[in-house]
Order: C-alpha cells, then structure tokens, then sequence
C-alpha cells in the first residue's frame, strides 16, 4: 500500500505522462552520481511487439549458463516489482519502497515523467547489484526514451515494428516509428534485427546503414526452421535442433531465435549448445497466449471451457495472435473478452478477428484513467459487424460465456494493463 501511495505521487510530478525528452532523465541521473555508467554488458531491445518474450528468452538462457542477470522491463503485468529483475529475483516490497523514497528526496520535487523516474530507478539499483549482464526493454519508441542514455553496451536488439503510440508522433508514419526507434541505435556494438515485414525490414536497414556496428539480420545471418519435435535453428556458426518451447504461438520461435543469435554472437560470453537446449523449455512470457488451467477465474465457467489470454493491443499483434486462434478446433465458437486503452487503433484491432471471434463482451480497464470506455468500444465492436455487449466485471463476463456457451473458448484481450488486471484475480 505505501509503494501504491508513493508511485501515485510520483505520477503528478509532471503534467504528462508521456513527454519525450532526455533533459529531465540525465539531470536526475546526474544528480544520482550518473548510475547508468557503472553498470556494465546492456543489451538493449526495442522494438513494437515481442520485447518482453526476448528480454525473457535472454535472461533464461543467460542464467541457464550460470551467468547473473538484471533485467528492466515495462510495463509489469502483475505487479510493479516485475519491472526490476535483480539477479535471479525480483525485487521486494521493501527495497522498492526505499529505492523509491531515495530517488524521489533527489530529485526534490522537480520535474520529471513516471517513466523517466522509474528507468533511474532501475539504474541506481543496477549499478548496486553487479551483475554479469543488463537487459533493458526500452519504453516508447526509443531516440528521445528515457533508456536511451547509455554511452555503449553489447547489443541493441530490433524487435518486430509496426503501428503503435502514433498519436505522439508529428504525422503518426510507420517512417516515423522505425525512425525513433532505430536511428539513435548505439554505435560500436551488435545489433540483432528480427524477423520483420519485407516493407518494414528495408526501412530499418536504411535507418541503421550509417551505423557502423556489427549488423545480423533475420533471413540472412539467422532463421529457424519448424519441425515436429520442435524447431531447427540456424546461423552462419551452426545448425541447432531444438526442443518445442513452453510458449504457445509461432511467433516464439522467432523471438527465441533472435535471443539465440544475440548470445552466440557474443565473444565474452560462453554460451554453448547444450545451454541453450536447456533453457529454451524453460522459457516463460506471462500475459502472452497463456491458458489459465487453474485458480479462482475457473469456478467461473465450465469444465469444457478454455480461458485464454493475451496482451495485444496493437494491429502487428493482434495479426499474429488471430494467427493461433486458427488452431482451434472450428467448430468451437471463439468469444472474446475485450478490454483498451483509448490510444488506441481500436477498430483497425478489432477488424483482424472479424471472421475469427463469434462475439466480443467489453469491458472497462480497473485501476487506469485513460482506457476507452465499454459502452464506446462496443460501438466500435457493432460497426465492425461483430455482436457485442458490455460486462461490469471480468467475473460476471466469464459466468455469463460459461453458462450460455459451455465449449467456448473465452479469449481475453486488448491490453497488458487488462490481462494483469485479470492474472491478479485469479
């Protein structure tokens, strides 16, 4: 509860919960004693979907290799101590409470966005928790984000790129997407870009040609093959036979086999075969294409019921997730829960899963301020041509499915903020 009240008041320290800059990041880093330049061996992901399940495939197979990990991501899907992973934990209720309370007596009530306070955050107890590598998952975009305040690390990452956050860009251009994110990439080091959408691709090899780091592309210096058992992965080093990984979806296979091909193509580390076969069953990526076969959200519906869940909440994501929901069985009707935030392309979103979903129930976001409201999404839903109707309550929402559609498979979406929401009731 006081971590609660303490982030609260962080949140009116600047008007704007988004405000690109990097002015009021360095100076309260600066007057931190410059945290982010103690810590050693970054590697840096950006990108508009997959950021958290290669920050997550990095770190397993990192620690599968005995080596420690901290890790930063954004945002928490539970709860607010998932941003700040510290060598093999993440951080308690006690440590974040006094890490908050110091940063924020530094920086004495001057200006500074959420965002921005919360990466220093990460920074100081990085430099304070030596560990052999750092894994940040940068905010949005990334030229002006407050991650972007590094003088070197041992890769940048280029996960896959589409439309997202358009409304705080000048003219709302995917051009304009993979130049904020791309172009300020650190020089000298890796960089990794995975597998992208020809158009998509071309664009980021232009943005990162001036860039005089090491460049492997998807397709061309790494792929990965599926098969029965699993998947082959391969490079300009070796092949790879796989195990299936503990994810649902196909698109995990490209992002662990970006993750692979970041850690072989690091000398300093050493990463072997065997490691990786390891770690890959072990992965984990939370609030993405996950079944929920237990906890309090199953008394809600029946036995032949499947509750699945993702956080999508964007066109590049929501293709992908469609994509998977064509494994199931076609006759089983396929109702989704729904639940924005009101920046986004919710029609475009909605469209995908026209001839996929037989109904959409939406719902308001708990404890956020800017999510659209059930009663306007679901107008958006009716002008889509889908059947809709609002729900109070994600419990009420899955005891009515369960009660009218027995077999359906209840699919909750929209948001990260939403799916953590519902991961907390359960």
């Amino acid at each position: 509860m006081k971590i609660q009240k303490i982030l609260k008041r962080l949140l009116q320290l600047h008007p704007k919960s988004i405000d690109l800059s990097l002015d009021r990041i360095k100076r309260l880093l600066k007057d931190l004693d410059n945290p982010e330049k103690k810590i050693k061996n970054v590697i840096q992901v950006v990108g508009t979907n997959g950021k958290y399940s290669v920050c997550s495939a990095l770190r397993e197979i990192f620690e599968t290799a005995g080596y420690s990990v901290n890790m930063n991501i954004s945002p928490s899907i539970r709860k607010f101590n998932e941003r700040y992973y510290l060598s093999g934990k993440h951080i308690s209720d006690s440590k974040l409470h006094d890490l908050l309370i110091e940063v924020e007596n530094i920086n004495n009530k001057k200006s500074i966005t959420f965002h921005e306070f919360i990466c220093a955050c990460f920074f100081l107890a990085a430099s304070r928790n030596k560990s052999d590598v750092n894994i940040l998952e940068a905010g949005l975009f990334f030229r002006l984000d407050a991650s972007n305040v590094l003088d070197n690390n041992i890769a940048s990452v280029v996960m896959p790129i589409g439309m997202d956050h358009k409304d705080f860009l000048k003219k709302g251009t995917i051009d304009e997407i993979v130049f904020e994110k791309c172009s300020s990439l650190l020089n000298n080091s890796k960089i990794v870009v995975s597998e992208q959408k020809k158009n998509i691709l071309n664009k980021i090899k232009k943005s990162i040609s001036n860039n005089s780091s090491f460049k492997l592309i998807f397709g061309k210096d790494y792929s990965y093959k599926k098969n029965k058992k699993g998947f082959i992965y391969k490079d300009k080093i070796s092949k790879i036979t796989l195990p299936k990984p503990n994810l649902l979806g196909d698109f995990q296979f490209s992002n662990i086999s970006t993750a692979i091909n970041v850690v072989r193509n690091i000398d300093k580390f050493n990463i072997t075969e065997s490691h990786i076969k390891r770690a890959v069953t072990k992965i984990k990526s939370e609030g993405r294409l996950q079944i929920i076969k237990k906890g309090k959200l199953r008394k809600y519906v029946k036995k032949n019921n499947i509750i699945l869940i993702d956080g999508a909440h964007n066109t590049l994501a929501a293709s992908a997730v469609n994509k998977y929901l064509g494994n199931f069985n076609k006759k089983k009707k396929i109702i989704m829960i729904l639940g924005m935030m009101a920046n986004k392309e919710h029609k475009k979103f909605i469209e995908i899963f026209k001839n996929r979903v037989s109904s959409i129930v939406t719902l308001d976001i708990p404890n956020q301020i800017n999510f659209i409201k059930k009663e306007k999404l679901s107008e958006i839903v009716r002008s889509c041509g889908i059947p809709t109707k609002t729900e109070n309550s994600i419990k009420f929402a899955l005891k009515n499915i369960g009660k009218e559609n027995s077999e359906a498979i209840i699919f909750c979406t929209g948001s990260l903020y939403f799916v953590g929401e519902i991961l907390n009731l359960n």
